[in-house]
Formats: C-alpha cells, structure tokens, sequence
C-alpha cells in the first residue's frame, strides 16, 4: 500500500508542477480567456496521457527532462520580468552568454533560483530512484487507476482541442506557435537552432558582399574616429538629459558634445542590439545580416586602417565576427585568461594610447565596453564609489536604492572613460570624432512592475531610452561645420541609434557607399525621423504605440 502511494503520488506531482507554468501565465499573459484557459487545459490533458503512456513513471520522468528544465526556466523568467515565454533570444542569450556573466546574474537570483531547485529537483532524484527500483503504475482491471486516469486524460485533451479550435475562430491573432505553452517554447527552441546555423555559415552567405565604399575626404588629411559601445546604459541615468543626480561631470563640461535626448535602441538584447550598431541592418530588414558585412569592413574598403578591442568575452555572436573584420582585434578578458576581476574598461586606455602613437593618415577604432552590466558593483574601482551604499547586491525591490546607487557608479564612470578618451583624441591632434552609442538599457526595480534586468519579453521604456553621444574636436568642426551644426539642430528629434549609427559615422567620416542614407544619419541636413520599430523576438519589426 505505501508503494502504491509513492508511485502514485509521484505521478500527481510531476503534472502539477509542469503544469505550474501554464497556471501563472493564465494571470500575466493577456490572451483572452479562451486561449488562456486552453493554455492550461490542453497541456494538462497531454501531460496525464504522456505519463501514463509508460508503466514505468521514473523512466518518463527523465525521458521528459525538457519539460521540467523548461518549467523551471519559465518560473525563473517570470520571477524576473513578470509576464512572457520562454523566448528566441532568452535560448540565444544561454549560448552567447559567458560563463562569468551567467554565475554573476545566478548569485543575485538566490530565490528564484532556491525556489525552482526545491519545486523541481526532487521531482527528479525521485524519478530516478522509481526508475532504478523498477516502480509501476500496473493495472490489474478496468477499475484500476491508470486506466481510469487515461480516461481523463483524453476527455481533458479533447476539450483542450475544442478550446483551441475556438480560440482560432474567436481570437484573430491566436496562434499554437506563438501562444499555447509549451509549443511556443519549443518553437522558440527551433528558430534559435536556425538562426544559430545560418549565423555559423555566414561567411559563406556573406562572401560575396561589398558596400563600394570610397573615401570622400582629402587623402593627405589625418583622420581618428573612435566608435564607443555602452553596455547596459540608459539614458534615464544621465544627467546628460536632466537625471537628477550628477552622472556626467566631464561630459557636461566638453565642447564639442551633442547629446541626442531621444534615442531609443530596437531591441533590449546584446547579440541583437550590437550587431545592429556594427552593420547596415536595423530592425526593419535585420535578417539581411546574414548577407551583409559589418561597418568595419566599409572603412576598411574606404582606405582606413581598422581595430577592434572589446572588455566582454567572445561569444559567438555577430558581434565577433564583425569585430574580426578589423585589420587588428583584440578581447582584453581573453588575453587575460581567468584573472579578469581586476579589468576594467580604463584597460582600453593603453591600447588605445599604442594605436594613436602609430601616427596613421586614416584610422577607425571600435570599442565594445563592459559599462554597467550586472553585476554594477564590480564595473568600477572602489575609489570611484560615488554614491554609497553600493550594497548589497542581491536582485531584490529592498535593496533598489543600493543597486542605484552602483548603477549610477557605473555611469560617473563611464563618464569618465569617456573624458579620458576624447582627452587623448584632442592632444593626437588629428581630425576626430567620438560616438557613443549603449547597446540597451535596463530595469532597476523601476515601477510596480518590479523588473529587473533587461532582455525582457516586453521591453520597458527603461530598457529602451539608451544615451547617444557625439563629440567632435575643434580641427574637425573648424573643417567641416556643417557637420557639427546639423548634429546640433537634430539633438532632440527622435532617433533609433540601431538604424543610425552606421549612417551616422559613415556621414561624419566622409565615406560614400550605395548603403549610406543620410536620411538616417543624424549629422545630415538630410535626417527624418522615422516611426520607432522594435525587433521582435521572431525578428519582425514591431511599431512602438507612442513612439
């Protein structure tokens, strides 16, 4: 009788907590009451008949890993963000993410991730022990439990289907794929496996591109354009665009800075949000990125002499291979092997004082920044704690003004990476010009929503509004005005850096190309705004209501 109960309460168990997902979307997901409550009857329906499909229940337990992996996955994401699935760049960000940056966020996320372990890792070691002891649901009549729960299962399942078969001719925009957990999820799962091998062959889809591109500027002129990418940096943090603490103190203070106070970026993820800078794609044709080359190798074909050095891990992404186009590349926490923690982005400084004292005619330099990734405290030396209490640092709405506080930290340092750059560009003389531009920005437990973070399913105005900064020195104003000028009469018109940038500095710096549109470059008398477009989780452009 007690073994009887084990097994059985075994199986009652493994459909409650992989159904848990299904119940807590039914209240964050707003779907309608058809497919939602389909969300949950389906799945429940097809869960009872999988586990009683097999007489041996452990077996199932872990044939079905995926399904508690990604139940657990799901409750975690929705501890952090609130609402939405699994998504595309969520199974994109595990693969692009290095381990470093993965075991920082997990050491913050104490309760989300001791919850899940204590829902679903027993669920599991249970399962492996009926299986190795050989435990069944054998029926021995008609009567018996596994039968009976067939029974159920099937008329469960069945009104599942009806239900969803009503939510198509009911709900215009309802879709199995996108819509009925965990379907969605494992299509979610697919698209990242396929976008994941065409990024693989790209140097084969990419061979044959070129942007034509030709230098429009004097040949013997000597020319530095440094383009400057943020991590993590929103432009709610700036006292750049009036925040109320001050962030900026050297930038407010340079001449020759336009700040843009409405720049917003197309998508709150790195591996989407980078490459968009480093290449012509934005949110409106992104997947010819597969086809196309990256920024560098436009100066490159214009005569410049290109490098590339990054503060972050390579991982794999796009952001890596448009970096290795440059004629010279370097991954500093690479170089660095494991002793990383002391690295700061000031560690750029040397390489960039090596590349300025070889005096070329035509030089690019690319910086990708760690800026104010989580963990905030670890991005700045602790003679640059500004603001205190900078801990603790564990993800939670109680500690919000601490994490603030380093958040901000990370910005006055910033600021002053920034100085100390423009600072080297002014004493090389040269024509010059610097653009920053962060990759997205982030949540700090800003509203009743209690986000944090970003990446999130539905990106929140914190994670869009991102800083863009431009900074010309006065041999390059006294050179070319007009360029300065227009930069200033478009500061405060709407701009989508993604779709921008690579205009922007293709502009500034005189290079022509059949890909340049100045309509987009913000230092062009020629820029229109255009209707803000997120890029979707499935890479569909998305118009912003309000934007």
């Amino acid at each position: 009788m007690r073994f009887k109960i084990n097994i059985f309460c075994l199986y009652g168990i493994c459909i409650l907590t992989l159904i848990i997902p299904n119940i807590s979307l039914y209240f964050t997901e707003k779907m309608g009451i058809l497919p939602a409550t389909a969300n949950i009857v389906l799945p429940a329906g097809l869960y009872m008949i999988i586990f009683s499909l097999s007489e041996k229940i452990g077996r199932t337990v872990w044939l079905t890993f995926i399904l508690f992996f990604f139940a657990a996955f799901q409750l975690v994401l929705l501890y952090l963000f609130g609402s939405g699935v699994i998504a595309v760049d969520m199974f994109l960000n595990l693969v692009t993410t290095n381990p470093g940056e993965a075991f920082e966020l997990l050491d913050n996320l104490i309760p989300a991730v001791a919850g899940v372990f204590i829902l679903y890792l027993p669920v599991l070691i249970t399962g492996g022990v009926a299986w190795k002891k050989n435990w069944t649901l054998k029926p021995r009549d008609n009567c018996s439990f596994i039968i009976k729960t067939r029974h159920r299962a099937a008329e469960l399942t069945a009104a599942g289907v009806i239900l969803t078969g009503m939510s198509y001719m009911f709900v215009p925009s309802y879709s199995v794929l996108t819509d009925l957990y965990p379907v969605n999820v494992f299509y979610n799962l697919w698209l990242a496996i396929e976008r994941t091998w065409q990024t693989e062959h790209y140097n084969k889809t990419s061979a044959a591109f070129t942007f034509n591109a030709v230098s429009e500027h004097p040949a013997d002129s000597a020319e530095v354009y440094i383009m400057v990418i943020g991590e993590t940096a929103r432009a709610h943090n700036f006292s750049l665009y009036g925040y109320k603490r001050d962030t900026n103190p050297y930038l407010e203070t340079v001449s020759g800075t336009v700040a843009f106070s409405n720049a917003l970026t197309q998508s709150n993820t790195t591996h989407k949000s980078v490459p968009m800078l480093l290449s012509a794609v934005s949110a409106e044709d992104y997947n010819d990125i597969y086809s196309q080359k990256g920024i560098i190798t436009a100066f490159k074909e214009a005569g410049f002499h290109t490098v590339f050095i990054s503060n972050q891990r390579p991982n794999h992404s796009f952001i890596d291979i448009f970096g290795k186009e440059a004629h010279e590349y370097t991954f500093i926490k690479e170089k660095a092997g494991s002793n990383t923690d002391s690295i700061s982005d000031t560690d750029i400084l040397p390489l960039i004082d090596d590349i300025l004292e070889g005096k070329r005619k035509k030089e690019l330099i690319i910086l990708h920044t760690y800026g104010s990734h989580f963990n905030y405290i670890e991005r700045y030396p602790r003679s640059m704690a500004y603001y205190t209490p900078d801990s603790p640092t564990e993800a939670k709405p109680k500690n919000k003004q601490a994490l603030m506080n380093a958040y901000d930290n990370t910005i006055r340092f910033t600021d002053y990476l920034l100085h100390l750059i423009i600072t080297r560009l002014e004493r090389h003389g040269a024509l010059s010009a610097l653009l920053y531009a962060s990759d997205h920005g982030e949540n700090i437990f800003d509203d009743a929503r209690n986000l944090f973070l970003h990446a999130s399913p539905s990106p929140s105005e914190y994670e869009l509004s991102v800083p863009f900064i431009i900074w010309m020195s006065p041999e390059y104003i006294d050179s070319y005005p007009s360029v300065y000028t227009n930069a200033k009469a478009n500061s405060h018109k709407h701009v989508a850096t993604s779709a921008s940038v690579f205009h922007t500095m293709l502009h500034i710096s005189g290079i022509s190309s059949p890909l340049r549109r100045d309509s987009l470059a913000v230092t062009s008398r020629s820029y229109t705004p255009k209707p803000y477009r997120y890029l979707s989780d499935h890479n569909t452009p998305i118009i912003l209501k309000g934007r």
